[in-house]
């Protein structure tokens, strides 16, 4: 039996799984790490934090298994994306802490941008709307901030990386600086049409060629580790939200996933054209192998998706528990006429309205905590079909179905009513860890371990299906109100 391990570094843990050649995890661990927050809006990682933490856990799930190291066919690594760390070439020690991709600290910075007018070429080289969250304005901020940092760099001295490439360069001891697509693809660098890293946002962004990793596609040999005198390939890497894309088998135009979190990240695959989209959501890579063309990718956030549950626990405190809210959903018929649009930090893709806010509409005297409960589990679906909506417009592609996954994907109420008022089947499979099954299948099929995608997706296993059982007409006058009620959290905190 030979096994992929794979690398799942994220925000505020690093993970590792075992995964044998039937794509069963036989082993799984989880170490968290410390978050930093020198000031209001910043968030750091110590990038040794990271590397320690990941590596332990590694050499501790290898361990706990018994699996020998000469039975690791491959190496995968999926991580939080947009997250910069700049490190010393010659001794590998980081010059700054790592900035985490929730920073801020350079949002006026990107203000500047745009009122200079580069949103628009920013937008259509790289695919992003122009913001804080990408790596750009980032890796430019600790050139500016870093005593010597500007000057090292220029003279070759200093290597910039995601997360990713960080790990990458410790795991070959600092003989490869690489970077997958999917990763380049958010550092709003690089250029998706050309595949390449851009020379006039470089120019723009003060930021020295030289500092940057190859890029290579998802599903490639990108460098050799040497674990317990054994040398294992790096044969896998993804960006965290298009391995699950990956590991949910969205492989052709039009298939999409979404991953219910706190907010909710939906991903459709877009083919092999470049779309530009006209209804607010970002263009990203994603993940390929070596011999296939590259394909593209829309995304879309959800900002407030499982928090406005957490929130009707912890502040309104309507139930003790989480999944409470499913038994209380179901205690209604329907919402008696409420909607709930939980605008808690303005509104994401496709409105991008920083000024909305929470809105509750149509109480009457007759409304119980129940209704406001199925409202809000209601919101998470109406969200995410808006998403679907602004996908189809920009690519003329009906979803075929959507695969769930995260933690409210275990809520049978909000998945039925998802599929109701999409229209659309929603799938959720057994296996809930799909972001370490998609950079693991990219790995294992990189070094041969498998043979073929579509094979390994057919063989996965659905654990529920939810087919559409409202009526189109019901489904239009539902989506009819929810744009009402978005109207009125529109705008409302606008001078």
């Amino acid at each position: 039996m030979k096994y992929v391990l794979a690398l799942d570094q994220g925000t505020t843990s690093s993970r590792v799984a075992l995964i044998d050649e039937q794509e069963k995890i036989v082993a799984i661990l989880n170490r968290e790490f410390p978050q930093i927050y020198p000031n209001e809006g910043w968030v750091e990682h110590d990038p040794m934090d990271i590397w320690s933490s990941q590596y332990g856990v590694m050499m501790e799930t290898l361990a706990k298994s018994g699996v020998s190291m000469q039975d690791v066919a491959a190496i995968g690594i999926t991580n939080q994306r947009e997250t910069t760390i700049v490190w010393e070439k010659s001794t590998g020690k980081p010059v700054y802490n790592a900035i985490v991709w929730q920073c801020r600290r350079t949002a006026d910075r990107i203000e500047e941008l745009k009122k200079a007018g580069y949103a628009e070429k920013i937008r259509r080289k790289t695919g992003l709307i122009p913001d804080a969250y990408f790596s750009a304005s980032k890796i430019e901020w600790i050139l500016d901030n870093v005593d010597g940092a500007r000057e090292k760099a220029e003279r070759g001295e200093l290597l910039f990386g995601t997360v990713d490439s960080w790990l990458i360069w410790k795991l070959t001891d600092g003989l490869v600086h690489a970077t997958d697509r999917t990763n380049a693809s958010r550092t709003m660098l690089y250029n998706i049409e050309k595949m390449d890293w851009d020379k006039e946002l470089l120019e723009l962004f003060r930021i020295p060629h030289c500092m940057l990793p190859e890029v290579k596609s998802s599903g490639e040999i990108f460098g050799f580790a040497t674990l317990g005198g054994v040398r294992v390939p790096i044969a896998g890497v993804a960006g965290d939200q298009q391995a699950a894309l990956f590991g949910q088998g969205c492989y052709e135009r039009g298939e999409g996933k979404n991953t219910y979190g706190t907010g909710c990240f939906l991903l459709m695959n877009a083919g092999e054209e470049y779309p530009i989209s006209e209804n607010g959501l970002l263009t990203t890579l994603a993940a390929t192998l070596k011999e296939e063309k590259p394909q593209y990718a829309l995304e879309g956030s959800v900002f407030i998706g499982g928090a406005v549950i957490q929130w009707l626990r912890d502040e309104m405190r309507f139930f003790t528990e989480s999944k409470d809210a499913e038994y209380y959903a179901k205690k209604v018929p329907d919402t008696g006429g409420v909607y709930l649009v939980p605008a808690f930090t303005g509104m994401g893709a496709p409105y991008w309205d920083m000024y909305a806010r929470g809105t509750i509409v149509g109480i009457t005297r007759g409304t119980k905590r129940e209704h406001i409960i199925r409202a809000a589990q209601e919101s998470i679906a109406f969200q995410s079909a808006d998403l679907v909506a602004a996908m189809e417009k920009d690519t003329g592609a009906k979803l075929k179905s959507l695969k769930v996954d995260g933690g409210a994907s275990r809520d049978s109420f909000l998945m039925q009513f998802q599929a109701d008022i999409l229209g659309a089947e929603v799938v959720k499979p057994k296996q809930h860890e799909t972001t370490a099954i998609g950079v693991a299948r990219l790995a294992g099929l990189t070094v041969g371990l498998w043979q073929d995608k579509y094979v390994l997706a057919s063989a996965q296993e659905t654990d529920k299906q939810y087919t559409p059982k409202m009526t189109e007409t019901d489904r239009a006058e539902r989506l009819k109100k929810w744009h009402k009620a978005v109207g009125r959290s529109l705008a409302w905190e606008e001078k």
